[in-house]
């Protein structure tokens, strides 16, 4: 299925300029098209159309991997512990084990997901951490700077973000390699 993304502002990356009214055309887990909105929809009028707020731009790369997922614990909702990430003594005074570690990396690597990151920098060294961040779709990268990733181009993996803003304040919408995998409601 082929899906249109557009956003008032398409920020390609790399040293591309960017596009007012731009969109990206997904196929499948790739990028097929960057183009203007209006010359995606008439060359492809069956495509499904995803309109963000904002600006369309690689996604993000976080550089504290470890530190957000193996120093800290994010609790579960039905926990009496708070909505704010565990650290330090805290988290010492947790009773931690493999299932407990691998449920804090999904619901950390859903706040991730909503701040527009789709890769972090390890190395992580749990095991059930590095599964749950396989199986959302992150990666795990080596040595990158905080900032954006692989630029948006035909041919290249589906990896983006959408912010309401040119500042990437908020993030409304965060997709991996074709797969929606978080949007701001």
């Amino acid at each position: 299925m082929l899906t249109i993304h557009t956003a008032d502002l398409l920020i390609p990356g790399g040293e591309r300029p960017s596009l007012p009214g731009g969109a990206v055309l997904v196929e499948g887990r790739r990028i097929a098209s960057v183009e203007v909105y209006d010359d995606l929809v008439a060359a492809h009028p069956s495509a499904r159309v995803r309109r963000w707020p904002g600006v369309l731009t690689p996604g993000l790369v976080s550089s504290c991997g470890p530190e957000l997922l193996e120093q800290s614990y994010h609790p579960d909702p039905r926990e009496d512990l708070g909505t704010e990430p565990l650290t330090g003594e805290a988290l010492a005074s947790l009773a931690m084990t493999d299932t407990r570690w691998g449920a804090s990396a999904r619901r950390g690597v859903q706040r991730l997901l909503a701040q527009g990151t789709v890769a972090v920098v390890g190395p992580l060294r749990r095991p059930a951490v590095i599964d749950a961040v396989h199986r959302s779709g992150l990666t795990i990268e080596h040595g990158l700077p905080e900032g954006p990733l692989t630029p948006l181009l035909p041919g290249a993996d589906a990896t983006f973000a959408a912010f309401d803003t040119p500042e990437l304040t908020t993030c409304v919408a965060t997709v991996i390699k074709g797969r929606l995998l978080h949007r701001r409601r």
